[in-house]
């Protein structure tokens, strides 16, 4: 064993600055959603203005939840995992700096340019040219950062959460790269460089990968680091891991035709996207029951760990979204669910039941780490916003559920002599309680979050980081 103690064993700075970021603009996401949410609700909430109405602030709203409150996340707990388990920090403090300095800098564009109508009109990816750019560097650069570290580690072996974190890096930037491609025309607008269908194509091949790389796989690697280090249980099966990773790389890539069915986009490519996403079932299943399979003889800390639960529910909520989006793939059922608030739904029940959960977990976990704390400032407060999260959740995908089968209902009805039974006007009367439901489950939400940031604020407030660098360095000391 090495005697050196390293004076600097782990770059914890930037692991901090994303952990905190991740809570901020997961208030103002949520919040905005909630905002959003309720001009269904109370249309007189749009104000009449074209920056505060709901088609500038929805955008926005996708936009600080996935990029900055999920972004965050991914980048804090990569970095973080990546450290501790290659046992050696990360190779450029300058470059990890940019990093998050380059990030928040695409977010506050955000927040500025999509009020204002600035937008390529493409899902997920409605950020202009010179913001795209500008994303595209500081994620290049981040794969540098991540990848440069693996390098050089002091561990032979590449622990199965890096592998998902690599995975995800590398093909978010070829979707974001390719999908980008674009003929500017001014400094706040551009055309797309692809035309018609083979834009749509383009656009969810980018569109469903988004969700199948930044929002699945991403948090997988946070999955496999986080719930074995919170259930101090070893991952159930290793060898399941490797499958599930390959499986699911090798199948998530196929499936963005589901979101074109009954379009201009050829017949074969829809069937392809329906086939794949029936296939993507088994490897999605394997990743959740991995997870909690690891829980084997780890059950009773539910009762007393409010972390381990948010974790185990995240996964819960995996299980059932990646059951729920292969069966709506299939034409049959897309008929009636596509452009219906159950797609809305299925959407929420991964962000907010998986994305949104691990993420919390993930945060709650290593904050005391960070900070040098045995444990985050108030349980209670954790356990309090694990009920708000859950109810919250819960009441929104109920809500968009029933209002979704009630529109695709209402729509496809017609009477003896063909015409529509319903008007849109009646469709939309018939949606209005799940609106306020979903309001209602969104503001839930929205509150645990306000918890978690008095929770952080305490914690950090008596922190010592000194001592959480000293920690990691006898851990590095240790190991070698």
């Amino acid at each position: 064993m090495s005697t050196a103690i390293s004076p600097t064993a782990y770059n914890y700075k930037v692991v901090r600055q994303f952990a905190i970021m991740t809570v901020v603009w997961g208030i103002l996401g949520m919040g905005l959603g909630v905002f959003i949410a309720s001009q269904l609700v109370w249309p007189e909430l749009n104000f009449g203005l074209p920056w505060t109405s709901f088609g500038r602030l929805r955008p926005l709203h996708t936009n600080l939840v996935i990029f900055a409150f999920g972004g965050c996340a991914l980048f804090a707990t990569s970095y973080y995992v990546v450290q501790r388990t290659c046992q050696t920090r990360l190779i450029s403090d300058s470059l990890a700096a940019f990093t998050f300095w380059g990030w928040q800098a695409v977010i506050v564009g955000a927040i500025i340019t999509l009020p204002l109508g600035y937008t390529t009109t493409k899902e997920y990816a409605e950020l202009e040219w010179p913001l795209a750019i500008l994303l595209a560097i500081v994620w290049v650069t981040y794969g540098l950062v991540f990848f440069g570290t693996i390098t050089k580690r002091k561990t032979k072996h590449i622990y199965v959460g890096n592998w998902f974190y690599g995975a995800f890096i590398v093909v978010t930037a070829m979707l974001h790269i390719v999908n980008h491609a674009s003929l500017p025309v001014s400094f706040f607008k551009s055309y797309s460089a692809y035309a018609g269908a083979t834009d749509a194509m383009i656009q969810w091949w980018y569109g469903h990968n988004a969700v199948g790389f930044f929002l699945t796989t991403g948090f997988l690697g946070m999955m496999y680091y986080f719930v074995p280090k919170q259930a101090e249980r070893p991952i159930y099966s290793y060898r399941l891991s490797i499958v599930h990773f390959w499986a699911l790389i090798t199948l998530y890539i196929w499936a963005g035709p589901h979101h074109l069915h009954y379009t201009a986009l050829p017949d074969w490519a829809q069937s392809l996207g329906m086939a794949m996403s029936i296939i993507l079932l088994a490897p999605s299943w394997g990743g959740m029951i991995n997870g909690m399979m690891t829980l084997s003889g780890a059950w009773h800390k539910l009762r007393t760990d409010p972390i381990l639960r948010f974790l185990v529910v995240s996964l819960a909520f995996y299980g059932m979204s990646t059951f729920e989006g292969p069966m709506m793939a299939i034409k049959t059922v897309n008929s009636l669910s596509h452009y219906t608030d159950w797609t809305i739904g299925h959407v929420h029940a991964g962000a907010l039941g998986w994305v949104a959960m691990i993420s919390i977990g993930a945060i709650y976990h290593m904050i005391p780490r960070l900070f040098g704390r045995a444990q985050m400032h108030s349980v209670g407060l954790i356990n309090a916003h694990f009920w708000l999260a859950t109810i919250g959740t819960v009441l929104y995908i109920a809500s968009m559920w029933v209002n979704g089968i009630t529109q695709g209902l209402m729509w496809r009805a017609i009477n003896d002599d063909g015409t529509l039974t319903y008007s849109f006007v009646e469709a939309l009367q018939a949606s209005h309680p799940g609106y306020i439901v979903r309001a209602l489950g969104g503001a839930f939400f929205a509150s645990g979050m306000f918890l978690m940031a008095y929770n952080v604020w305490r914690t950090v407030r008596a922190s010592n980081p000194a001592e959480a660098e000293a920690a990691a360095q006898i851990a590095v000391v240790g190991a070698h």
